[in-house]
């Protein structure tokens, strides 16, 4: 059976970036999106199949380079879907998030704010600490692939390495395809997460078969080799269990400007940016302007990490979540940090129940980190009291 003979290709000025950053042509009077291309250049592109987001095409190649394209510093960028824009300088794909904001703010709430605090910013490579990573046996592609799924498509990417995630495990990524390709059941491993503390790295390999002693053994001769905590989640969230130490300490991670340091569980959530989210911390309570005799109420608290700091200079903070395992963690938090100025409460912020004793309290200043389905119960119930 012959081969479908390939799409044939265009030439076309970019003349825009959509929100996702993809360079906007118009190809037969109608807008096409190339991945890949940045505003003025002139590029080749083939068209995809039409998708339900609209025309596609993929970049074939740049006639004509923007003066501000730099070369992507890894060199999976062109295969790999995990990044999208390194093609740009990072001043760049800062401007374009910030009018995306500032797009959405204006579309959905007809809001433009009066001024723009200065973006936060930090290292551009190796500062995810938290990531979780597709893991499929290939044996076309070398055996057990482990990484983010190729751009346009389904299939895992075949990584090396990856210079996004922390060093400790982005320089690690092909010792693992190489150890998890060792395993008898490496075709029924669907998922892998890491996450890192300020020292501690952590692995929790989801696995849809039982694993045999033997396998056992293998995993927990590489995490210890490497010092790195290895848990098991043979099913749903609430299986995760330890392999390797059996009592492994926790991961924790520092916030210096307020003499903490915060605990967590490798599946908890944490900012990814140790070096953005202390930013975002100190900038947080200084917006704040919280004073001795101020009491804050903190909504979507997690483990603490808002509410410990802003505890620091404030009369009492009240951290409200609704996850109760977050919560039980913040209180841990709060006690290994000597402060007794901190309280946590365990609610359903979708249902703001009006009765309860925090919500009817009297409150000076209010900081809210919600999740990205938003606040707008919470929001919509306070415009009410």
């Amino acid at each position: 059976m012959s081969r479908r003979a390939p799409r044939p290709t265009v030439v076309a000025t970019v003349a825009a970036l959509d929100d996702a950053g993809r360079g906007v042509v118009h190809i037969d009077g109608g807008p096409v999106l190339v991945e890949g291309a940045l505003t003025g250049e002139r590029v080749v592109c083939r068209l995809r199949k039409r998708r339900r987001q609209g025309h596609q095409a993929d970049l074939v190649e740049v006639l004509d380079a923007a003066t501000d394209r730099v070369e992507p510093v890894c060199p999976h960028f062109h295969i790999c879907g995990g990044c999208r824009l390194q093609h740009m300088p990072v001043n760049a794909q800062i401007a374009l998030k910030e009018q995306n904001l500032l797009r959405a703010l204006a579309r959905h709430a007809q809001l433009e704010p009066d001024a723009l605090l200065a973006p936060l910013t930090g290292p551009s490579t190796a500062y995810r600490r938290r990531a979780r990573l597709g893991v499929k046996y290939v044996p076309g592609k070398g055996g057990v692939l482990v990484g983010f799924r190729e751009k346009n498509g389904a299939k895992l990417a075949q990584l090396r390495a990856c210079v996004i995630l922390d060093s400790r495990v982005g320089d690690a990524i092909q010792d693992i395809r190489t150890i998890l390709d060792k395993l008898e059941i490496r075709h029924r491993i669907p998922q892998l997460e890491v996450a890192m503390g300020d020292t501690g790295t952590a692995l929790v390999l989801r696995h849809l078969e039982p694993l045999s002693q033997g396998d056992r053994n293998l995993l927990v001769e590489f995490a210890s080799r490497r010092d790195w905590q290895l848990y098991l989640q043979p099913g749903g969230p609430d299986s995760v269990h330890p392999l390797w130490p059996a009592e492994p300490p926790a991961l924790s991670y520092t916030l210096p400007d307020f003499d903490l340091e915060l605990e967590f569980l490798p599946t908890d959530f944490i900012q990814i940016n140790a070096a953005v989210n202390r930013a975002l911390v100190r900038a947080a309570v200084d917006s704040l302007d919280v004073h001795a005799d101020s009491r804050v109420l903190d909504l979507f608290c997690g483990i603490g990490n808002f509410t410990l700091a802003v505890a620091r200079r404030a009369a009492s903070v009240t951290g409200v979540e609704g996850d109760a395992a977050l919560v039980s963690r913040a209180l841990g938090n709060a006690r290994r940090n000597h402060m007794d100025n901190v309280s946590f409460v365990r609610a359903d912020l979708n249902r703001v129940d009006g009765k309860s004793d925090w919500w009817q309290q009297e409150w000076h200043r209010l900081l809210l980190d919600p999740p990205r389905s938003g606040a707008s119960e919470v929001l919509n119930a306070l415009g009410e009291r």
